[in-house]
């Protein structure tokens, strides 16, 4: 009797998630490289040693980084050591931490998020002004941290100059400065400027830095820019289900990141693609780039019935029901093929 030989489903490319990318091949060579012999546990190893040492090159010599799991660990960390159980989160309304984390902030974190209208995603010193208030009184969460997406979840991107305003706005008020940078990366090279100019240089106090949508298997890091902003991490990534026995894994991705150019490739990369992709499908009659394309993402309104013939070949998601509009991600592993391939089926599929 024999048996047939495993076989992997077929690969589906699409543009629904950077999450569903391959893992970049110098991110698999470097957890080979680290997968040998005994190495202490729970971060006393010699691969974490190195991360601290790169991640301070890059965000200056008083930061100090966390390896977790994933991202939603990171922010709910982040947050926690910022706050108090009663305390009141400052968002844009479309942020990560209050639409996808299924509740995980006020329900781990016990934080309250005030949310603001933020059409291109962007939160503003003047939201930030208007949403600061009732600081001492017992009757109202107690405004603690203002918390920004870079890129935003619409893909757009903060300069480091908004940075700085919305970061300057905050400690005005007593706040601290919280960034979900599951993107940041995508960011800084849409920019074309350092990381640490998007983050420590601009006032942000604490980095949810991501790893998994740039190329790695898995792997964040909170990263903490002023150590006066936040306490008792290393307890909470405990608390929180974050602490990674075989620490050495997950920083090993991190630094074959970040030691060298990796980072910047990979994104760069991407958001080449998304412009690609905007450009080609933003010429085709009947289809309307919703959002600046500044980082990997685009978002798009197209007509429903093509909507749903092309996710039968191509893997998207739409974002608002309502409007038709979709949102399509480009990733490190993104093709000029796989662009040119959906913008002709897009093509082939609208009318006339």
């Amino acid at each position: 009797m024999t048996t047939a030989e495993p076989t992997s489903p077929a690969a589906r490319r699409g543009f629904a998630s950077d999450n569903q990318a391959s893992v970049h091949p110098e991110i698999l060579a470097a957890l080979a490289a680290v997968n040998e012999g005994h190495q202490p546990a729970y971060g006393d190893d010699a691969v974490t040693a190195r991360l601290r040492e790169v991640v301070r090159e890059h965000f200056g010599a008083r930061a100090e980084a966390y390896p977790v799991f994933n991202g939603t660990g990171a922010n709910v960390v982040a947050l926690q050591a910022m706050s108090e159980r009663w305390s009141a989160v400052i968002c844009p309304d479309s942020a990560h931490i209050n639409t996808d984390e299924c509740g995980a902030p006020e329900k781990i974190a016990g934080i309250k998020l005030v949310t603001a209208p933020a059409p291109d995603g962007k939160l503003t010193p003047a939201a930030v002004e208007r949403l600061a208030v009732g600081s001492g009184s017992v009757q109202r969460a107690q405004p603690a941290v203002v918390s920004i997406s870079q890129s935003t979840e619409f893909g757009t991107v903060y300069t480091p100059e908004e940075v700085a305003a919305v970061a300057a706005a905050a400690h005005e008020r007593g706040l601290g400065v919280h960034m979900d940078g599951a993107r940041l990366a995508n960011a800084a090279a849409a920019l074309g400027v350092p990381m640490g100019a998007l983050t420590t240089d601009a006032g942000v106090d604490v980095l949810s830095f991501g790893g998994t949508k740039n190329g790695l298997l898995l792997g964040e890091a909170v990263v903490v820019l002023d150590p006066d902003a936040a306490r008792g991490v290393e307890f909470l990534r405990k608390s929180s289900l974050q602490l990674a026995s075989k620490m050495r894994y997950v920083s090993a991705q991190l630094v074959a990141l970040l030691e060298g150019d990796l980072w910047h490739r990979n994104a760069a990369r991407a958001n080449a693609m998304a412009r690609r992709l905007a450009d080609g499908a933003g010429a085709l009659p009947g289809v309307e780039i919703t959002q600046a394309v500044q980082a990997n993402t685009v978002f798009a309104i197209v007509p429903k019935d093509v909507c749903e013939r092309l996710r039968e070949r191509f893997a998207f998601y739409v974002w608002d029901e309502r409007t038709g509009e979709v949102r399509w991600v480009c990733s490190f592993d993104t093709t000029e093929e796989d662009v040119d391939a959906f913008v002709a089926a897009l093509a082939a599929e609208l009318p006339g």
